[in-house]
C-alpha cells in the first residue's frame, strides 16, 4: 500500500484521469473529493461491499 500525506486542498492523482483532493480536515474526520470518469465506480466501502454482497445473493438465486 502507497502511503502519502497530504494538507487540506492537496490532490493525488490516479492515473491520467482521476484526481483525489482533501477538502477539509476536521478533527478525526477528513473531507474527500474524487474527480473521475461517470464509467468508473467510486463508493464508500461499505456501500461497495454492500453493492457486492447484493450481487452474489442475486447470483444464488438465479
Amino acid at each position: 500500500m502507497l502511503v502519502l500525506t497530504r494538507k487540506e486542498q492537496e490532490a493525488i492523482m490516479i492515473g491520467d484521469t482521476i484526481i483525489v483532493r482533501v477538502l477539509e480536515v476536521n478533527g478525526d474526520q477528513v473531507r474527500i473529493g474524487i474527480e473521475a470518469p461517470q464509467h468508473i465506480a467510486v463508493h464508500r466501502e461499505e456501500v461497495f461491499e454492500a453493492i457486492a454482497s447484493e450481487r452474489i445473493e442475486a447470483e444464488g438465486n438465479s
